[in-house]
């Protein structure tokens, strides 16, 4: 199965699978295909995502957003934190508790 793995602002790494992505841009061009997903999908998205990995990366950050992968998107690696460099240099603001 193939993934898109997503590097988060906080270091984490999430996998979306490549399948999700494709089902969604089948869906969206099945128009041209009489409205068939399946000849949509195995027609155009299948070869276009086989032959260039960009296009997955593309039309997922293009035409996706996160609440259409998130139910499916696995966490692969929790982001690290450098607590001392966030303490020396992070923004810091003095409140009235």
């Amino acid at each position: 199965m193939k993934v898109l793995r997503v590097n988060m602002p906080d270091g984490s790494k999430w996998d979306v699978p490549v399948s999700v992505i494709a089902k969604n841009r089948a869906e969206f061009f099945a128009h041209k295909f009489d409205g068939d997903v399946i000849r949509s999908m195995f027609e155009d998205t299948l070869p276009l995502f086989d032959a260039d990995y960009y296009e997955i990366k593309n039309w997922a950050a293009n035409n996706m957003n996160w609440s259409d992968v998130e139910r499916v998107a696995t966490q692969a690696m929790t982001g690290e934190t450098d607590y001392q460099e966030g303490w020396v240099y992070g923004g810091k603001q003095v409140l009235l508790t």
